[in-house]
């Protein structure tokens, strides 16, 4: 170290880094958490069959404070039903919630994650593909679901952790005019448009609170 700055190797060469772009170089290690998906999922999601229809699939989620419901028929997963799925493709559209069932508004490509995996692998598995729920899925058969929520009760600062991550990729491969990060908030867990508040990085809901 040298005057505040960091030499680091690149392909045999040492380049200078300032102490900001050595502190984040670092965070990058730091790959895994040694907290297995097992140990933070829900091991009884609400479950539901294809045909029931949204409003009663709608009232059953309000009564077990549920934001998801996975779908099953015959000990098959077909999809996963999202307060996001309804909201956008439901009630924005003015449909019928009395007629409509869920196997025509559910999300039949699933994103899911082996219980054994580190918490790690399944935040980016959710950042990667824009999604807050993972069905966990041992020898092809559900065995619960991990969401932003169950990660945030047990390890709060993940989120600041894999929000710098996030950040410098966002950094690295950042499009033309584009002047903010996206990711997890580090409060609530909701996916979206971060804002740096307090030495972390916030959603804009959580950031006026």
């Amino acid at each position: 170290m040298n005057g505040g700055l960091f030499k680091s190797s690149y392909n045999g060469l040492y380049i200078t880094l300032n102490p900001i772009v050595y502190k984040r170089r670092k965070l990058l290690k730091i790959m895994k958490t040694g907290l297995k998906v097992a140990e933070a999922m829900t091991k009884r999601p609400v479950i539901v069959s294809p045909d029931i229809v949204l409003l009663d699939c709608a009232k059953l989620m309000l009564k077990r404070s549920v934001g998801s419901v996975i779908v099953k028929d015959k000990g098959k997963v077909l999809g996963i039903l999202t307060e996001k799925d309804i909201l956008r493709k439901v009630v924005a559209k003015n449909l019928d919630t009395k007629t409509i069932p869920v196997s025509k508004v559910m999300t039949k490509k699933l994103v899911t994650i082996s219980p054994n995996e580190d918490i790690y692998d399944a935040m980016y598995l959710m950042s990667r593909d824009d999604v807050r729920r993972l069905p966990v899925i041992k020898d092809n058969e559900l065995i619960g679901i991990l969401t932003h929520n169950d990660i945030l009760k047990i390890q709060p600062d993940l989120f600041e952790i894999f929000s710098e991550k996030i950040l410098l990729r966002e950094e690295e491969n950042k499009p033309i005019g584009r002047n903010y990060l996206e990711g997890p908030c580090a409060n609530c867990g909701t996916y979206s448009q971060l804002f740096k508040h307090r030495k972390k990085f916030v959603c804009e809901a959580c950031k006026i609170r």
